[in-house]
């Protein structure tokens, strides 16, 4: 399991849904972070603690962006991510995220290395 440490690892400042919104976007986690452990065909705990807050654009295209973007299919995505914070909202929004998104057109199945 790769542990991914938000505030650590990426900043305490996370914001935004894109890289045209800054380099500290939901885009740029999830392409750094999120991806390379989902094709590598890892478990992930991401903690969410010590950041100074999420807001919503940054945590859809993060997480839901998985199934919306990248094309990971939903039920991967869901059993891949352990969410840790003392805010247990958080995780809810998360999963409501990746339960909804829907992928767009040019979202291709992503290869997943089995080993």
């Amino acid at each position: 399991m790769i542990t991914i440490r938000v505030a650590q690892d990426f900043s305490r400042h996370p914001a935004g849904r894109t890289k045209a919104d800054g380099p500290f976007s939901g885009e740029h986690f999830r392409q750094k972070f999120l991806v390379p452990a989902l094709r590598a065909n890892e478990r992930l705990l991401i903690v969410l603690d010590g950041a100074r807050g999420y807001g919503s654009s940054f945590l859809e295209e993060a997480f839901g962006g998985l199934v919306r973007k990248e094309g990971f299919p939903r039920e991967v995505v869901e059993s891949s991510l352990d969410i840790q914070s003392a805010d247990v909202s958080l995780e809810a929004e998360i999963r409501e995220y990746i339960h909804d998104a829907i992928p767009e057109g040019n979202a291709e199945a992503p290869h997943i290395n089995n080993g």
